[in-house]
């Protein structure tokens, strides 16, 4: 039998999107996201996602996240916590008409995952 701590962690889904924001709007975007509500994070949490990730390019934001929940987004994206954190965000990105963000999903093509930063068996040979 194995221990909790043996038990094999569910494999994390990979989701990216791209969204834009209006211009001169990032550093009040950046503002926001680095003093994020903590009762949002409990929600982002709630909901199955486990990291988010966001790189800029000028007005162009790629995020990429991990989510344990397949329909984790659409669950964070209907909740009464992010309905206030859009109308945050309203002035400061493009949205779509129903009011929810302008966000591209992205295709995954591509993934590698190497054996750096992995814990290393006990007793494995060392080559030389």
């Amino acid at each position: 039998m194995k221990s909790a701590s043996q038990k094999k962690k569910p494999r994390a889904v990979r989701r990216a999107f791209t969204l834009r924001l209006k211009p001169k709007s990032f550093a009040k975007y950046k503002h926001y996201h680095d003093n994020i509500w903590p009762e949002l994070v409990r929600e982002i949490e709630a909901c199955g996602i486990a990291q988010i990730t966001t790189f800029e390019n000028n007005l162009q934001l790629f995020l990429y996240s991990e989510i344990y929940d397949k329909k984790a987004w659409d669950k964070l994206w209907s909740s009464k916590i992010h309905d206030e954190w859009a109308k945050r965000m309203e002035p400061l990105m493009q949205f779509r008409p129903d009011g929810k963000v302008d966000a591209g999903p992205l295709r995954e093509i591509f993934h590698l995952e190497t054996a750096v930063g992995k814990p290393k068996k006990k007793g494995a040979a060392k080559s030389k």
